[in-house]
């Protein structure tokens, strides 16, 4: 009690009172059970309401709230700093700050329950704009939740992180100043906190996903079997094993259609289609393995072909049956599709991971492929079309390098679902013609075209491009950049593409995490939005690869064959 009395006195005169130490016992339910900062909420529920704005894709009700709530805890960390540094220069009165709680409450409440009407309005046109059944109303109680439930976790993730920084400061303060002792104990539970995350968290999950895509990698589909034909890997006399093609590998050998079905597409004789494929076992380098397709296309015949196809897979070393099929069924067979396995995890880890495995197999691919075309006279090659899909158009444009070289490569190029990484697609997109929309952007310079739909493609007569890009206007994949977080990007300004709603903008932050949002969940949307682009594949081949004498009415009857 005394002093209470004389510290205050003798600060007046300046003279320096030592302060009693907080014991730890003491600071445990103070940190744990702190009232929350004023600051944080109001910036937490502004957060929380423009997490509903519209993005790229639909959510489910779960997952909103899941964003939503780390939304607001992204405000609420902001809001909180905001207001330790306002606090270093202001006092207030226990009595001003209850007055601004019931400020905030009577502004914040009604604003949050008017955000979350617009966002189940929002969603439900986001939904029925990309052809989906529209969320049931009770979603808003799971979205509100899920919200709270995240909210509520992360905040004590942090006190209890608050908490340890506060218990290394009481063990610092035993030898260095209190000060330094704080900011020695936030280094090191920030260099734990990270090294358990990365260490322990992350690296386990890679390792669990590693494990988990090496057993499916190792397995076969449902009705996949060896081939018995010789002209296809994995099937008699090829110089690659069936069961070093990995499952992808086994799948695309054995997807091809019947002589039966193509004859009977065509209306006239056709050939049976050479497919061949090397997976990550059927050699032990990437150069080995397009040197023994190489030699294995040589062994088939595959350059008396009409056309000769290089696919760069996905990650998994999947290529779209459909798309193959497109090319078999247009030239009755008379093609040599060929494929190589740079991986077998997922495209989206391996894009994190390594993009110089994608890059190196497309390079060593296309090289020794290209090189053995060639050396055939000129009047005797087949036309040389490359293929390549999210993760394997990044690796085509990395062998190439710019456009120009790109057009240049080959007979026709077709690329579905371009990587916001790829350089040659920044490079089309930054000098696009003045006036052409982001989304769609106009190159005259080379015989390069952009399509978000089909029916693009089809409304254009008399053109014949060697390069089509096929990009969905809500596909995150195409558009997410680090720049979305301090500026509005391009394809939200001016004309928007089909899919991106109007009522969609830009927020600082909010849209850059919205967007990663999408990103992780691109695969899920409905075919031909977001990242799945199955619908276009034919319309694709008919514009940069079309058979002598190909209509549209045939490419409409095709798209109805492969049920596009």
């Amino acid at each position: 009690m005394r002093n209470e009395v004389v510290a205050p006195a003798a600060e007046k005169f300046g003279a320096r009172i030592p302060r009693p130490r907080r014991s730890p016992e003491n600071l445990r339910p103070r940190i744990m059970r702190a009232p929350l900062s004023l600051t944080g909420a109001g910036l937490a529920a502004l957060f929380y309401c423009l997490a509903f704005t519209p993005s790229l894709l639909p959510r489910t009700g779960i997952l909103q709230g899941a964003v939503a709530g780390i939304t607001a805890t992204m405000g609420y960390a902001l809001g909180t700093a905001i207001g330790a540094l306002i606090r270093l220069r202001f006092r207030f009165s226990a009595r001003a700050v209850r007055i601004w709680w019931r400020v905030l409450a009577v502004l914040l409440i009604p604003m949050i329950a008017t955000c979350l009407v617009l966002g189940v309005r929002w969603q439900r046109e986001l939904r029925l704009r990309l052809g989906m059944a529209p969320a049931q109303e009770y979603d808003i109680v799971r979205t509100v939740g899920a919200s709270l439930l995240t909210f509520g976790l992360i905040l004590l993730v942090a006190r209890a992180l608050r908490l340890a920084t506060h218990g290394c400061a009481q063990v610092f303060r035993l030898i260095v100043p209190e000060r330094a002792a704080y900011c020695a104990g936030t280094v090191v539970v920030a260099v734990l906190s990270y090294s358990a995350f990365d260490g322990l968290l992350v690296a386990h999950l890679f390792a669990v996903a590693d494990r988990s895509a090496a057993v499916i990698n190792n397995g076969t589909g449902n009705g996949v079997h060896v081939p018995t034909s010789t002209l296809r890997s994995g099937g008699p006399q090829s110089l690659v094993p069936w069961d070093t093609l990995g499952r992808q590998g086994r799948n695309f050998v054995a997807s091809a259609p019947t002589h039966e079905e193509l004859t009977a597409f065509a209306g006239r004789p056709a050939v049976e289609p050479i497919r061949l494929y090397a997976g990550l076992a059927s050699a032990d380098t990437m150069q080995a393995r397009a040197d023994l397709v190489v030699r294995e296309m040589d062994r088939t015949g595959a350059f008396q072909r009409d056309v000769v196809a290089l696919f760069l897979p996905t990650g998994t070393g999947w290529v779209d049956n459909k798309v193959t099929q497109s090319l078999e069924y247009m030239y009755a067979g008379n093609t040599a599709l060929v494929s190589v396995q740079y991986s077998y995890l997922p495209s989206w880890i391996s894009f994190i991971g390594d993009r110089s495995d994608v890059a190196d197999a497309a390079s060593a691919l296309i090289t020794a492929v290209q090189r053995r075309w060639a050396a055939l006279p000129s009047d005797h090659r087949p036309k040389l079309l490359l293929f390549g899909e999210s993760l394997g158009t990044y690796g085509i444009e990395a062998t190439f390098g710019t456009a120009e070289a790109l057009a240049a490569g080959a007979d026709g190029v077709l690329m579905e679902g371009p990587t916001f990484a790829n350089p040659i697609h920044q490079q089309l997109t930054r000098e696009r013609a003045a006036g052409s929309p982001v989304w769609d952007p106009a190159y005259p310079r080379l015989p390069i075209e952009f399509a978000d739909t089909a029916t693009e493609l089809r409304d254009r007569p008399g053109v014949r491009p060697k390069v089509v890009y096929l990009q969905n206007s809500s596909d995150p994949i195409v558009w997410w950049n680090w720049s979305l977080l301090w500026q509005r990007p391009a394809w939200l300004r001016g004309e928007r593409g089909p899919d991106v709603m109007p009522s969609m903008h830009w927020f600082p932050w909010v849209t850059f995490w919205q967007t990663t949002c999408d990103l992780v969940f691109a695969n899920k949307a409905p075919t031909g939005h977001g990242h799945v682009y199955k619908s276009s594949t034919v319309d694709g081949w008919a514009t940069v690869a079309p058979p002598s004498g190909w209509t549209v009415a045939d490419t409409i009857r095709l798209r109805d064959r492969l049920g596009n």
